[in-house]
């Protein structure tokens, strides 16, 4: 659902241009008329309602699920990254645009399903606050609409919706100030879990079993969403989510007794992956501007040390360290293609790797003689069972 205005220099640079260069995001927040309202009607009632449930205040980390057809929001808290997280508040949401399954065009009126982030506070949206989505994801690029996916998913107030996830005025206060906390503790990707519905609810499940009955695809793909819910359910915890080459939600790290089903059919002989490659002829050898990762030189090395750290779990048994090298193009439009693993681990293992290097955002692209050029990159980095991944963001 449209926000307009939307203030996107929230992210960016808001705490400095109104407070000064070392105010807090939540002092920004309290500087703005809507935030400043909540925080100053609600914090209060929501530090007793920690107290009573014996919860410390604030929260420093905030996970959000949500189930469309069960219409509700929880939030689960917890101030370390190793504990287990804890129920905080269940809310009711108010609407539901679409039915079940995953959104996959613009004008579809579906709520989105699958693992999402906040990438937005928005103060003065045109539903009293909210909290914008990174609809669409990496797999959702890949599954819906190419031209026209969609976008603009929030959980806001207002209690209206064409797509989004509303509650009344009184809940995304709450909601909204307890996700400021958790970003003003370094919480920068709040996760945010959107289910068809509740999977240990039977009326739920006889829902989705009736929907599904002929959808095989719907079906698959409700499947595997549950997988992390029963991880979560047994764990408290959650596990690394990414996405493969095919727009499938891929995890690591889930509990044992979690099994993923995708389909039932007769285990197959594997197919090697198919990856990302381009006819290209010629890469230039010198060029006059090397070709630059978003945000230049240190964030393509934070890039890679957080995909290190995460793809630590998928290190065969024994193994808790390694470095790999590879080896990539990045063509003229900036689009990194044609990746080999010039020393990995094994084949299984290197098939992942690539998969989850095609998801890199794009480059700027080589300068010679001022056009664009193909140019080949060889990079090394760590892949490190070991880490701790609250070091990666």
């Amino acid at each position: 659902m449209k926000n307009l205005p939307v203030i996107l220099f929230l992210f960016l640079a808001g705490s400095a241009f109104a407070q000064g260069p070392t105010a807090s995001f939540v002092d920004f927040q309290r500087s703005l008329p809507r935030p400043s309202d909540a925080i100053r009607s609600k914090e209060d009632t929501l530090k007793k309602q920690f107290a009573a449930k014996g919860l410390p205040w604030p929260a420093k980390y905030l996970y959000i699920r949500s189930f469309k057809y069960d219409g509700q929001l929880e939030i689960w808290v917890k101030n370390e990254r190793k504990e287990p997280f804890k129920l905080f508040k269940t809310y009711k949401v108010c609407a539901m645009a679409g039915t079940l399954g995953p959104k996959r065009m613009a004008g579809d009126y579906q709520v989105p399903e699958g693992f999402y982030y906040i990438n937005e506070f928005n103060p003065n949206s045109n539903y009293h606050l909210s909290l914008g989505l990174n609809y669409p994801n990496q797999s959702d690029k890949i599954l819906s609409d190419s031209v026209r996916p969609g976008g603009d998913i929030y959980i806001h107030g207002s209690c209206v919706t064409v797509g989004c996830i509303p509650l009344t005025d009184q809940f995304i206060d709450e909601v909204y100030i307890l996700a400021a906390y958790a970003k003003n503790a370094g919480e920068d990707y709040i996760p945010v879990h959107i289910y068809p519905v509740r999977y240990n609810v039977k009326k739920s499940m006889d829902y989705l079993i009736y929907l599904s009955r002929t959808d095989a695809q719907l079906k698959r793909f409700a499947q595997n969403l549950q997988a992390v819910y029963d991880h979560f359910e047994l764990t408290r915890q959650l596990p690394i989510i990414m996405t493969d080459a095919r727009g499938n939600y891929v995890f690591d790290g889930l509990a044992k007794k979690v099994a993923v089903v995708v389909e039932e059919k007769p285990k197959k002989v594997k197919v090697p992956v198919q990856h990302r490659t381009r006819n290209i002829t010629e890469v230039a050898d010198v060029v006059t501007q090397w070709p630059e990762f978003p945000g230049g030189g240190l964030s393509f090395l934070k890039y890679l040390d957080k995909m290190g750290k995460a793809l630590g779990s998928s290190l065969p048994v024994g193994v808790k360290k390694v470095n790999v090298v590879v080896e990539f193009i990045i063509d003229v439009d900036g689009v990194p293609t044609n990746f080999k693993v010039l020393q990995g681990v094994n084949e299984d293992f290197n098939d992942e790797l690539i998969a989850v290097l095609e998801q890199m955002p794009t480059w700027q692209p080589a300068i010679l003689n001022e056009k664009p050029v193909p140019k080949k990159m060889k990079q090394s980095f760590a892949i490190d069972a070991t880490a701790d991944l609250a070091n990666s963001k």
